[in-house]
């Protein structure tokens, strides 16, 4: 890979210039595929000035917020480029959320207007209805659904460099409160580059496009990095178990996921006994939230390739480390920072702790966000006046230099005095052979302390109770670590990208209202 500098400085004012630059050098090209639609990067550099048309036409200027609701498809990635074409800021919202979601998410960012992908998701389709949006039917955007405009939008200040916000995703992470983080071009297409360069992304691969692009993960790291490599992207608007074994045995070379997109693969796997055709298959990926070794090992023995690892939040556009194709690990490290990002690893007095310690995460990098929309006192209070980036999250870093995440410091169970990180409990338990995937909160006891509950998802049908895991667990865990409650579902509470909703369940333990699971 190209030295860090070298491309940081030529990195493109925006993010569309990459596809414009492909559709010069290499314009037939496969770009992109999603069920029987491929476009070149000629067709997709078309999509986009009918995009930038469109948009336009609706009266978008630069420096307004397009909020675009919808799942995974051609037109969602058009319409994020034209936008970003046009010095437009793309908030791009899954429309899998709920109703009061969408719109506290629309007043709080002001947008222009609201379009909505209404051919691939039923979701946008209701949502469009419900804010009385006109149908229209572009050439190869298709069928899309238009909000009204917002005479008072006001523009936002428009930067000629690649500092401009290029993307306003919206993340709850453990507060169950919605902020708008601004994401710039740079931070985009840095993580992009550099992190898809790490991956050798590069023309001739089929990269997965079914992490969600309302995620940054599903955005830069997957998207961008994609377009950045001159790869083709395969668009999936939803995980579905038999799609991917159909769209392997069509030609992935790299998917990337979140451990439970692995877990309910490898269920799927188990109940269906189906065979696996991966002929282009090179690179598998976990990230987004915690990769247990019983899914790493699983997944490994599968399909025949390692399970690499990855660590970052939305803050830092996501990518903080990750491991290398060169040196991989039998363990579940989130490898070594990427380059041009720097980490500590700082303990309560706030000095960096002595390796193998565990502290705070902390970055700083050119993926790091230019913060949250209208919050500058909540932006200050996760990066300092140096530009370090306070993660929330554990981690230990080896002798090595590798990165371990131990939990989300908001997470921590403390129990008769001792920390009890959940990732730990839900490494043995999600070790049981018929358990797909656990999660472990806490719970305020009576007596000030704090009980650990885990809530564990089996396959239908499976013959385990609670106590079978509850004794699992107490001939692997020490006493303080052990669950003081099991609670066996058919299906744990999930998002978009398919990452465990612990806020859900923590409310659940507290009410002890597991019926509204």
């Amino acid at each position: 890979m190209r030295p860090v500098a070298d491309i940081l400085a030529d990195l493109p004012a925006r993010l569309p210039h990459l596809v414009r630059h492909r559709a010069l050098v290499a314009p037939q090209a496969p770009a992109m595929i999603q069920g029987g639609t491929r476009w070149t990067y000629a067709q997709l550099a078309e999509a986009v000035d009918e995009a930038g048309a469109l948009l336009r036409s609706l009266g978008v200027r630069p420096g307004d917020r397009v909020m675009l609701v919808g799942e995974n498809c051609l037109t969602l990635v058009a319409l994020i480029l034209a936008a970003g074409e046009a010095d437009a800021w793309a908030a791009i919202i899954n429309a899998r959320l709920s109703g009061p979601e969408i719109d506290a998410i629309r007043d709080h960012c002001g947008a222009r207007r609201v379009i909505f992908t209404i051919e691939v998701s039923a979701e946008a389709a209701t949502h469009a209805q419900r804010h009385g949006a006109e149908t229209r039917t572009l050439g190869r955007l298709g069928a899309i659904a238009i909000g009204p405009l917002n005479s008072d939008c006001s523009p936002e200040p428009v930067e000629t460099g690649n500092g401009q916000v290029a993307a306003l995703i919206y993340t709850s992470g453990t507060t169950g409160t919605p902020k708008g983080v601004m994401l710039t071009h740079r931070n985009i297409m840095f993580v992009g580059a550099v992190s898809g360069g790490l991956r050798d992304v590069r023309p001739g691969d089929v990269v997965y496009g079914v992490l969600p692009m309302s995620h940054v993960f599903g955005l830069a790291s997957v998207l961008v990095g994609a377009l950045y490599g001159g790869a083709c992207l395969h668009v999936a608007p939803r995980f579905a178990p038999s799609q991917v074994l159909a769209d392997l045995k069509a030609g992935l070379s790299m998917w990337n996921g979140v451990p439970a997109m692995f877990a309910k693969f490898l269920e799927h796997i188990r109940l269906t006994g189906a065979a696996i055709e991966a002929p282009a298959l090179r690179f598998l990926s976990a990230g987004g939230s915690p990769l247990d070794p019983a899914i790493k090992a699983e997944t490994e023995a599968l399909f025949g390739r390692v399970l690499n690892n990855g660590y970052g939040l939305t803050e830092s556009a996501p990518t903080i480390c990750q491991t290398r194709l060169e040196a991989p690990r039998g363990d579940c490290s989130v490898g070594h920072a990427l380059p041009g990002v720097e980490v500590r690893i700082v303990g309560p007095d706030g000095k960096d702790v002595t390796a193998g310690g565990v502290g705070e995460l902390w970055s700083r990098g050119p993926g790091t966000m230019k913060g949250y929309y209208r919050a500058p006192e909540m932006t200050a209070e996760v990066i300092d006046s140096e530009g370090w980036l306070n993660t929330g999250d554990f981690a230990s870093r080896h002798p090595d230099g590798a990165l371990f995440i131990v939990g989300r410091a908001k997470e921590l169970i403390i129990r008769s005095g001792f920390n009890v990180y959940p990732a730990e409990v839900e490494a043995a338990l999600n070790a049981h052979p018929l358990v797909t995937q656990s999660a472990v909160v806490g719970r305020p006891a009576p007596d000030g302390n704090e009980e650990v509950v885990a809530f564990v998802q089996v396959a239908p049908g499976t013959p385990v109770s609670a106590a079978d895991l509850e004794s699992w667990a107490s001939a692997r865990l020490a006493p303080y670590k052990r669950p003081g409650e099991v609670v066996v579902l058919g299906h744990l509470p999930a998002g978009a990208t398919g990452k465990i909703l612990k806020n859900r369940l923590a409310e659940a333990a507290r009410n002890h209202a597991y019926d509204t699971l």
